[in-house]
């Protein structure tokens, strides 16, 4: 108690024992999950006991590729790869290491997720070491933490980055679910003819849709081809494994964001139509209207012009035949209309 209570507060500037170092969990034999003290430099990669080590970095700190350059964190060449600024997802193995660079959903504490091109978990991953990182703030490494502090148990490393992708796949479904939703309302607002801002509503969840399969299209490739790449390296069997189930449920979860994409670009026409319809018609009244009230307003033209000899100028009642004329002029003018056989434009 009294080393407890003498021991100096950490401060918001206090540096982590490793540069850029956001967290380190170490992992027992039975998976159970404990987050290492930050001034505590946690165990170099071919050194640990029983179970393995977890270290999450902020990439955006130049002094990391000390540690990279040093080999502490993996191979060098592979863990530069995987730790480099391209977004691009991909999947490097090297000598019993696994690296690569994976989609994910920035997330700000209290946000919802959002997909965005620069949401991207790079790692390193290695028999009793799994090395990620972020230069964005990411979902999956946060989710995955406090689940482990939760007592959930992860033996492996792979075991690891299974729960990390899980958790962002499950962060994908329910924003799937919730543009599935939102589709589901416009939906029905286009079929009651109640359409209030729903084009605008529709764009964002159409780019949304997109940009979730794309995020999917290279998570899948990135798994198949850790799914495949026992065949000619490396490859523990459970990494195969874990991969194969990976890439199962991400080909399922690209399926349904394809299909809501399909959905929400032909919602788009739909809508586009149903208000094309809409204008036609007010185009057509429009029209209408102009045809009816320009021969009237001809009339009044010619008798309003202040010049000598016009017509039932001398005539006591020439204002109500001069009204007259203009009303059967409009008459005349809606009777060829018809006669053209000219309708209003059909649903």
């Amino acid at each position: 108690m009294e080393d407890a209570a003498t021991a100096p507060a950490r401060l918001l500037c206090d540096e982590p024992a490793l540069p850029g170092l956001l967290w380190a969990m170490r992992f027992d034999e039975g998976g159970r999950g404990h987050l290492v003290d930050p001034g505590e430099t946690p165990l170099n990669p071919g050194s640990f006991g029983a179970g393995f080590t977890w270290l999450h970095f902020n990439l955006n700190d130049a002094r990391l590729a000390a540690l990279v350059a040093e080999g502490r964190l993996g191979p060098t060449h592979l863990t530069t790869a995987a730790f480099a600024s391209d977004p691009h997802q991909r999947l490097i193995v090297e000598a019993g290491h696994i690296g690569g660079v994976v989609a994910d959903l920035v997330y700000e504490r209290g946000e919802s997720p959002k997909v965005d091109a620069g949401g991207r978990l790079h790692f390193v991953m290695g028999p009793r070491l799994l090395v990620s990182g972020r230069r964005h703030p990411v979902l999956g490494p946060d989710r995955a933490r406090d689940a482990a502090a939760e007592g959930r148990g992860i033996v492996a490393p792979i075991q690891l980055l299974d729960v990390i992708v899980d958790q962002v796949v499950t962060a994908m479904v329910e924003t799937g679910a919730r543009l599935a939703d939102e589709l589901d309302e416009i939906e029905d607002h286009i079929l009651d003819e109640r359409v209030r801002g729903e084009r605008r509503r529709l764009g964002p969840i159409r780019r949304d849709a997109v940009r979730l399969h794309r995020q999917l299209l290279g998570l899948r490739a990135v798994f198949h081809r850790l799914e495949t790449a026992a065949d000619d390296e490396e490859v523990p069997a459970v990494a195969v494994t874990a991969a194969a189930r990976i890439a199962q449920r991400l080909d399922a979860l690209d399926r349904d964001m394809v299909m809501l994409a399909d959905r929400s670009r032909l919602m788009q026409e739909e809508l586009s139509s149903y208000l094309a319809q809409a204008s036609n018609r007010q185009l057509y009244t429009l029209s209408v209207l102009t045809a009816l009230f320009l021969p009237p307003t001809l009339v009044t033209g010619l008798f309003g012009m202040n010049t000598k000899s016009l017509p039932l100028t001398e005539n006591d009642g020439g204002s109500y035949v001069a009204m007259a004329i203009a009303g059967i002029s409009a008459l005349v003018a809606f009777a060829l209309i018809r006669g053209l056989g000219i309708r209003p434009p059909r649903d």
